[in-house]
């Protein structure tokens, strides 16, 4: 069993991974149904968190069937990361969790998320005020340095760990690679290996099948496995890999009837929690991921990405179970 703090995991646990405009309410409580053990919010702005910007408010919603859940934060500041922090706290969950591994040009040039990567002393610094101004227990997710010449990830693990960090996720690449070319996960393997390394360490980065999970559990030898952008349309994958691991075999693939069961609820919780017409707008993007691969889908996401009443979209939608009935998804 995993702990981080008094949170008890399952022995190795699979983590959705905090993703900007994905990992909200309705699409955590989806991979929560099929197999998350544990979830992190969208990354949060400490500074928008001050200053009440709604977006960073709206961030910190969390719900009782998702736990355990994290909020992520990210900054460059220890004063506004110490008050986000404590601001934070007011809504109760889980996990505090830092961002250090956002490559995105305008997070780093704030000096915030991948950026911190490059003043190890400042993520400490950071982390510490974080820390200390919390009951929660505080993780870190980050990547292994800011490019090939400057791997770091041995220091900040143990450095972390050092100041009471709970738990380290990492992505397995540089900022510079930011989500391109391969993860070279035996880095993670070395700080897991590390003596001195007692909290749990999770890995990231390219796991998109129940077989590469299987083999980087065996090969690396981490406490778990956070999965990301394998899980947007897909929440599946979570008891795939879980059924997997246990059997040796492989679930039945979703069907459309399946896939559109998730876009229903999907929408629906989007409108509950967002309202309507937001609700609608901000889950078309998610729509072609829902259906990636199914034959002559084009005519029917068109009319799921334009129809803006919530009536004609789930007729829409029977439309596409009934086009499909007995279709098989490769």
């Amino acid at each position: 069993m995993i702990k981080i703090g008094n949170i008890e995991l399952p022995d190795f646990p699979l983590l959705l991974a905090p993703m900007e405009d994905v990992s909200d309410p309705p699409f955590r409580r989806l991979c929560k149904m099929h197999g998350a053990d544990m979830m992190y919010s969208e990354f949060i702005s400490s500074e928008g968190l001050i200053r009440d910007a709604i977006k960073s408010r709206m961030k910190l919603d969390i719900f009782d069937y998702e736990r355990p859940v994290g909020i992520q934060i990210f900054g460059g500041d220890e004063e506004a990361m110490a008050l986000s922090s404590k601001i934070v706290s007011t809504v109760n969950p889980d996990i505090i969790d830092i961002n250090y591994g956002c490559p995105v040009k305008k997070v780093v040039c704030k000096g915030a998320g991948a950026g911190v990567l490059k003043d190890v002393d400042l993520m400490i610094r950071l982390t510490k005020a974080v820390i200390d101004s919390t009951h929660l227990p505080v993780t870190v997710k980050t990547r292994l340095g800011w490019d090939d010449n400057s791997i770091n990830i041995d220091e900040v693990a143990e450095r972390l760990q050092d100041i009471g960090v709970a738990a380290l996720s990492i992505h397995a690449r540089t900022r510079a690679q930011m989500y391109k070319g391969h993860s070279d996960w035996s880095h993670i393997a070395r700080v897991k290996n590390n003596p001195r390394i007692t909290m749990p360490i999770f890995g990231n980065g390219d796991i998109d099948s129940p077989e590469k999970a299987l083999q980087y559990k065996n090969e690396y030898g981490i406490d778990g496995i956070m999965i990301g952008r394998a899980a947007i349309g897909y929440p599946w994958i979570f008891n795939e890999i879980k059924h997997y691991f246990n059997t040796g075999e492989h679930l039945a693939k979703p069907t459309v009837v399946d896939r559109v069961e998730a876009v229903r609820n999907h929408l629906t919780w989007a409108m509950d929690w967002k309202g309507e017409r937001l609700g609608i707008v901000e889950t078309r993007p998610h729509y072609t991921n829902y259906f990636k691969g199914i034959h002559s889908f084009k005519p029917f996401k068109q009319k799921l990405v334009t129809l803006d009443r919530p009536e004609e979209l789930f007729a829409a939608l029977n439309e596409i179970e009934e086009a499909y009935a007995g279709y098989e998804v490769v």
